[in-house]
């Protein structure tokens, strides 16, 4: 298994516990179990979380009565993904899966792919989650959008970095992202056009592929919206109602894409 050492580092701080759980983070965590709720097979049905971190996914799934395999290249995570109920957990690289042929109803790699920079990489990574699921199983994979880096720049003010932004920039037109603040995120982001092409190159059938914040990440006041349960229910609507529009695709800092096997 061989992992960048930068990612590495980046994920051995710890901040896979509690990002997808504060501030406008939950608007992707709310809207990628939305989508899950929706395309997964009925429990009871075995769910292969690949790259799941420390399980903020795996956790409710378990909860919900799917039986769930978390894979990571990181220590941390499968220590503490492991002390979840009825989670189990191991090392494991998405593009060489410690799995059975065929053994999963649903393969998840919500993280993987946009820590690849290589598309062999990728393409790989896409076609294990395929051998692992079951004919008439699922392969569910998230994309950072190509465009998500400057859209966070203006957001947060990172743009006024000069060489930042020169980085930024250089992302737009190959894909890689490196942030320069220490212990920053390293990763490809994809047009969303992109997805289907390697979803091919895969073996895979064209994936059906959902835009999961829209615009609505880039917004001043989402996290009220969050905070209260009556209005967060109102904006996971409107972002439902938005999810698969072509033109807003890459508008959204995830694409969420899903291919029957």
């Amino acid at each position: 298994m061989i992992m960048d050492p930068e990612v590495l580092g980046y994920y051995e701080q710890g901040g896979e516990r509690t990002r997808l759980r504060q501030g406008r983070n939950r608007l992707e965590y709310w809207r990628t179990r939305d989508v899950l709720c929706r395309v997964l097979p009925p429990t009871p049905a075995r769910v292969l979380d690949v790259g799941g971190g420390t399980g903020a996914h795996a956790e409710w799934l378990a909860d919900d009565g799917y039986e769930v395999e978390l894979i990571d290249p990181v220590p941390l995570h499968v220590r503490e993904a492991s002390a979840l109920p009825g989670v189990s957990a191991r090392l494991g690289d998405a593009r060489d899966l410690p799995a059975p042929d065929g053994g999963a109803d649903a393969a998840l790699l919500l993280g993987p792919l946009y820590h690849l920079p290589e598309r062999a990489d990728r393409v790989r990574a896409l076609s294990e989650a395929k051998r692992a699921v079951r004919p008439g199983g699922l392969v569910v994979a998230a994309f950072i959008s190509r465009f998500a880096a400057v859209h966070d720049g203006v957001y947060r003010g990172f743009l006024l970095d000069e060489e930042q932004r020169a980085a930024d920039y250089r992302g737009l037109e190959t894909g890689v992202m490196i942030s320069l603040r220490p212990g920053g995120f390293r990763g490809y982001f994809h047009q969303p056009d992109e997805i289907l092409g390697e979803f091919a190159d895969a073996g895979l059938a064209r994936p059906h592929r959902y835009g999961l914040e829209g615009a609505f990440w880039l917004y001043g006041d989402v996290d009220d919206w969050l905070d209260d349960d009556e209005r967060r229910e109102l904006l996971l609507d409107a972002a439902r109602r938005l999810e698969s529009e072509p033109s807003l695709l890459g508008v959204s800092a995830h694409v969420l894409a899903v291919a029957t096997v």
